[in-house]
């Protein structure tokens, strides 16, 4: 737990434990689906493995999350105390979508887009088979500039080196033009007219191809009126 508030409000007290750094992030993952340590690294690439440990051994203690432990695999399950934050984060999430509408560039990362991405394939809406998706960040560092996603079934990988499979269909964008597709801050018929994202590949997949994702949850979040 975090320093003491000394007061006995219950949001005090839940902030104890809620307010030290990256531990919401933490529990965004978790009741995201994420339970493996390799999992949420990859929603938190930013987060040092260290800290992530400890953060989860806070949980732990704290009871909002369990450890099971099966030979060589860990994972990092909610208990009811984790279930019971889904709406708080969801509620934070919506907010932030509402009022705290800047996105600097150093907030743009393309690891988070595809893990979130990965996350929220359509599986009924994608082709039959193997069907990869690469996307092009033209506006990246060279080590960052290409993925792959490979949807096989219900499965979807990320992979930031070629797979080695045929490419389906290319998506080359600006990567602030992806995320604000992927936040609901812009349609994709207005990122492809604009040029922001564009979509090469056979006529029938180009076109399908922003059917294949459900948007992040926070997409359809009402924004607030522009001021008059």
């Amino acid at each position: 737990m975090g320093a003491s508030y000394h007061q006995f409000c219950p949001v005090a007290k839940a902030m104890e434990l809620l307010d030290e750094r990256w531990t919401l992030l933490v529990v965004r993952e978790l009741v995201s689906g994420s339970q493996r340590f390799n999992e949420l690294r990859r929603g938190l690439p930013r987060m040092s493995p260290t800290l992530l440990s400890r953060r989860l051994h806070q949980l732990v203690r704290a009871g909002v999350v369990e450890r099971h432990v099966d030979g060589n695999d860990v994972r990092y399950v909610p208990t009811q105390a984790g279930h019971e934050l889904r709406p708080v984060v969801e509620a934070l999430g919506a907010w932030g979508v509402r009022w705290i509408g800047e996105l600097g560039d150093e907030d743009l990362d393309p690891k988070l887009l595809l893990w979130d991405m990965h996350r929220n394939v359509d599986h009924s809406a994608v082709p039959q088979g193997r069907t990869v998706v690469q996307f092009h960040f033209r506006d990246v560092p060279p080590a960052l500039r290409d993925w792959w996603l490979v949807i096989t079934g219900e499965e979807a990988d990320v992979c930031d080196v070629d797979p080695g499979h045929g490419v389906t269909v290319t998506v080359t964008a600006s990567l602030r033009g992806m995320v604000e597709v992927w936040r609901g801050d812009r349609s994709w018929p207005e990122a492809l007219r604009g040029g922001a994202v564009t979509v090469s590949g056979p006529e029938a997949l180009r076109r399908a191809l922003p059917r294949w994702f459900m948007l992040s949850g926070f997409a359809a979040v009402p924004r607030p009126a522009p001021p008059a």
